[in-house]
């Protein structure tokens, strides 16, 4: 693993972006954890969720009905990630680590593993975020070049076409393929992963079977395999791609900044927070269902800053990095509406896959 390091010896804009949003929440008397807001959402998204797989397998109905509700169910999986499952994985659902790691285990629930997440997400993504050659995100070469540093092939040309597939493909693949690649090779990426106490083991070989049982055992068992099927995997095409193009709008669309690493050590010349501000980008800022349905990861840049801040403070802390970025004369990268950053993302896309 090549060791890169931030030039933060002479920092000036974190310290001064830190004390501004300190002195909101103190100003304010609130916590940094979540609050109503979030907790309303939790109680409103799993239990839609539970009804919808109740209701697929226990109602009669016609198969474009259920085959609608299994999508509306991925939609409804991804939500809860985004929302309870990204809070309480970065420590700032609640202020209680036992209620943290609980519903953390809800992208267990999703088929994921929330102790792999935490390495490759919170450590890897969020230190080198957009550096290629450690940044896991931007790992699917050759199958995508995500960034000019990675290596061209022909089949990039229409990658601005096929990546749709990749995306619908892409919860499937990580629940059944990545997940064990990484539990197997002990890495993420370049990156050694953490030594997994025996509940780690065993959590993640329990989620897996208990995967299996309810998502693919009892629907068989309840509708056969054909219907099993189609159902399944139209509730990954809706999760997978919901999942990666709200990812993918974050930091690889035409206004945000990469870097690379090879074998040996690098500095790169801004300081860490710096770094965040130009390889994140904000997008439909302003779209309220947007806004409730992403986890207020529409407000990338600053979740990057503030990943232990819960989403519910985001709109009101990004006032405060947007007064900070121009004091500072820096880029706040904010893409005013979701359509814009679809359009940026692929137009960026088919750029990258244009022979060097």
């Amino acid at each position: 693993m090549p060791k890169v390091t931030f030039n933060n010896k002479n920092a000036m804009f974190f310290p001064a972006l830190k004390s501004a949003v300190e002195d909101y929440f103190k100003s304010n008397n609130i916590k940094k954890t979540g609050n109503w807001k979030l907790y309303l959402k939790t109680a409103i998204l799993i239990p839609v969720a539970i009804g919808l797989y109740v209701s697929v397998l226990t109602i009669a109905m016609p198969a474009a009905i259920s085959i609608t509700l299994c999508a509306l169910l991925g939609f409804v999986l991804a939500s809860i990630g985004f929302n309870v499952m990204h809070d309480a994985c970065h420590g700032s659902y609640s202020t209680n680590n036992i209620v943290n790691d609980a519903l953390g285990l809800t992208l267990n629930a999703l088929g994921g593993n929330a102790f792999i997440w935490k390495q490759k997400h919170n450590i890897i993504h969020h230190t080198y975020t957009n550096v290629d050659g450690l940044d896991d995100d931007i790992a699917k070469s050759p199958v995508m070049r995500q960034c000019s540093t990675q290596k061209w092939v022909p089949m990039h040309r229409i990658q601005h076409i096929y990546v749709v597939l990749v995306y619908a493909i892409s919860s499937f693949a990580w629940v059944f393929i990545m997940d064990f690649t990484k539990y197997l090779s002990r890495k993420v990426y370049k990156t050694p992963l953490q030594p997994m106490k025996l509940s780690d083991h065993m959590v993640f070989w329990g989620s897996k079977v208990l995967y299996l049982i309810f998502y693919v055992a009892i629907p068989v068992a309840v509708v056969g395999w054909k219907a099993w099927g189609i159902v399944f995997a139209v509730m990954h095409a809706v999760l997978g791609f919901t999942l990666a193009i709200v990812f993918q709008l974050a930091h690889v669309v035409e206004e945000t900044e990469f870097e690379a690493v090879g074998e040996d050590a690098k500095m790169i010349e801004n300081e860490w927070a710096i770094h965040q501000i130009k390889t994140t980008a904000n997008f439909a800022p302003d779209h309220k269902f947007i806004s409730w349905f992403v986890g207020g990861l529409n407000y990338q840049v600053e979740h990057h800053l503030f990943p232990r801040i819960s989403h519910v403070h985001y709109p009101a802390l990004s006032k405060i990095v947007a007064a900070k970025c121009q004091e500072h004369n820096l880029p706040y990268n904010s893409i005013p509406t979701m359509q814009g950053a679809v359009v940026s993302h692929f137009r960026f896309m088919k750029a990258l896959g244009a022979k060097p």
